[in-house]
Formats: C-alpha cells, sequence, structure tokens
C-alpha cells in the first residue's frame, strides 16, 4: 500500500500541467478567490523569429470569441517571459501600444490614469523564467509578477481594455489571439 500511494505521489505531478507550449507548462487549471479557471487556450507571442513569451487565457467557462471572454465577469492571462529580449521598458512599449488599440486612441482621464498605474508594474527587470499573471474582472486588475502582487487598478471598462491587448480587433498578435481562443 506504501508503495502504490508513493508511485502515486512520484507520478501525479506528471498529469498536472495540461499543455506545454514552447517549453513553458501550463496547467490545465487555476483557483483564485475559491473560483476555479480553466485554460482555454494558449500561443506564442514571437516577433522576427523569436519566441518572446507564452501568452494563456483561463477563463471561469471556455470561450471561443472574444465577446464571449469579455462577456464572462473574470478572466486571468498569464504571460510566460521566453526571452532576454523582452526588458521593462520594451514591456511598457509593448502595453501602451496594446492600449492604444484596444481602446482606438480614445482614452479619457480615468483610463490614462489606470494605464500608468498599470505601467508601474513594469518598472523592475524583466528577465525570462518571469512569469506575469494578470487577473481581470469587473471590479479591475491585480497584476501578480513572479507570486507577488500588486495593487488592484481600474474597473471594468480598464480590465476589457487590457484584454483587448490579446483579445481585440487589432491584437498584439493575431495567430497568438486564436491561440488563447482555443482556435
Amino acid at each position: 500500500m506504501k508503495s502504490l500511494l508513493a508511485l502515486l505521489l512520484c507520478v501525479l505531478p506528471l498529469f498536472a500541467s495540461a499543455k506545454e507550449v514552447s517549453g513553458v507548462d501550463l496547467a490545465d487549471s487555476l483557483t483564485q478567490d475559491n473560483q476555479a479557471y480553466l485554460l482555454n487556450g494558449a500561443g506564442v507571442r514571437s516577433k522576427f523569429f523569436m519566441d518572446l513569451y507564452v501568452g494563456s487565457l483561463y477563463l471561469p467557462a471556455r470561450a471561443q470569441t472574444s465577446e464571449q471572454v469579455l462577456a464572462q465577469q473574470n478572466a486571468i492571462i498569464q504571460l510566460d517571459i521566453l526571452s532576454g529580449l523582452i526588458t521593462s521598458d520594451k514591456m511598457r512599449d509593448a502595453i501602451n501600444e496594446g492600449f492604444d488599440a484596444a481602446t482606438k486612441g480614445k482614452q479619457d482621464a480615468a483610463m490614462k490614469a489606470n494605464i500608468a498605474a498599470f505601467m508601474a508594474q513594469f518598472d523592475a527587470e524583466i528577465k525570462p523564467g518571469d512569469r506575469f499573471v494578470l487577473h481581470t474582472g469587473n471590479d479591475g486588475v491585480i497584476a501578480v509578477k513572479n507570486g507577488v502582487a500588486g495593487p488592484k487598478i481600474g474597473d471594468t471598462d480598464f480590465a476589457k481594455a487590457l484584454l483587448n491587448i490579446w483579445l481585440g480587433d487589432k491584437p498584439a498578435q493575431k495567430s497568438l489571439k486564436q491561440d488563447m481562443l482555443g482556435q
């Protein structure tokens, strides 16, 4: 009996990840505030044939369209950094460009303030192996870097704008959007 238990404890971690993308093991589900989130899809953000990060989307219920994602009260975007080419400055620039595309350049004072506060989450050095988990909800966004949570920022509009960086009409990368939507 003890040997069976020992075998199960050794083998169980092998089944803990649902998917491997570009060397990153992704859990099939996450739990946040007693809410289960299922891995909806994941893919690689690349530029000039270089893999920059793995982007994953976790949702309470699976979705195949951006509209279905935005209709849910909560979502989680996970970014696993693969490349040393991603610096704090480049990450902030990319996210600012993403917000411009997601909001079609129409940002009121509140959105601009939320974006500025969010950008502060990327001041520290970024290196391969870092993991950002962005919890979005009707009451804003919490960014977690390597297990350390920042403050809650924004509101529903800010959370939707953030999701639209990857899932909107002008996503960071179309193939990544399709992968995150499980298409």
